[in-house]
């Protein structure tokens, strides 16, 4: 186990009822869990703003009766084949698909695949989920 350290911060009365009400909402056991997991958050940030190999997860909403866009999206995930990890696809009504894809690369690249799809006709909505390898949160300092 790594050794811990101990830290002690000072916040104002009204900050500190908000940091416990964070903790609440969130269902941490205590605050150091709820520090550490901002901490994880910032260094995560910080992996896709420097640059390095990332996993994000880009979903998508899109009109499956949409002429063509099926074979569009394919073509994307072909055209960046080696960062797709794996994808699923749901049929949420009639019209309505949705579909999951992680994939693992550079950030600027798993960026133009996401606004790649974004742009088809069609596509309804596409959000990028950026996390980690876990290499840089998994680290012994």
């Amino acid at each position: 186990m790594t050794e811990l350290v101990r830290l002690s911060i000072s916040l104002e009365a009204p900050l500190a009822a908000e940091l416990d009400r964070l903790v609440d909402r969130a269902r941490f056991e205590n605050r150091s869990e709820f520090v550490r997991d901002l901490i994880r958050r910032s260094l995560v940030e910080e992996e896709w703003e420097r640059g390095r190999e990332v996993l994000g997860t880009i979903t998508l909403v899109f009109d499956h009766h949409q002429p063509g866009l099926g074979d569009r999206l394919t073509a994307l995930q072909h055209e960046y084949h080696a960062n797709v990890l794996a994808s699923t696809h749901v049929h949420l009504d009639h019209h309505l698909c949705a579909e999951m894809i992680m994939m693992r690369g550079k950030p600027d690249v798993l960026r133009q695949m996401a606004d790649g799809m974004r742009s088809l006709k069609g596509v309804l909505h596409a959000a990028l989920a950026f996390s980690s390898t876990g290499k840089a949160l998994r680290r012994e300092h």
